[in-house]
């Protein structure tokens, strides 16, 4: 399984994620997510509670969620909870938030840039650049 990390930023505050090239899905740390929507000065705290909460109510979104080693603050790679897309979307609906929506539509955004990420690599693999052999370029100009 290939994973790519990268930070995406919300409201100027960072959320890790990973792309998973063989399930074709970005999943979020959702510390990171409770972080922006909560404004909470301990999200781990908050996430154990809303965890333990939702294990109560037999939420299955948080028994389906995955640790994936992500690098935390102090640079150590650290497993931390992630959620998919679509699980996030339940997790969110837990979370009493004004930044919910925003969150989103935002996160809908990050998904699109991958896919339109994609199409420009297959449209590349299809339409290599063609070799400059020291020629004049192509000018086309409309009159």
């Amino acid at each position: 399984m290939t994973k790519k990390e990268s930070i995406k930023i919300f409201e100027e505050k960072k959320v890790r994620t990973v792309w998973d090239d063989e399930q074709e899905k970005w999943y979020f740390s959702i510390i990171d997510v409770v972080a922006v929507l909560t404004d909470s000065v301990n999200p781990q705290a908050y996430w154990r509670k809303l965890k333990q909460r939702l294990i109560e109510e037999g939420n299955q979104t948080v028994t389906n969620c995955h640790a994936f080693k992500m690098k935390a603050a102090d640079g150590k790679m650290r497993l931390t909870d992630v959620a998919d897309q679509e699980q996030l979307f339940r997790l969110i609906q837990s979370i009493p938030s004004p930044k919910a929506e925003p969150f989103k539509r935002w996160m809908a955004q990050v998904a699109s840039e991958r896919f339109f990420e994609e199409e420009r690599e297959i449209e590349g693999k299809k339409n290599p650049p063609l070799k400059d052999e020291g020629s004049e370029p192509d000018v086309f100009t409309t009159e």
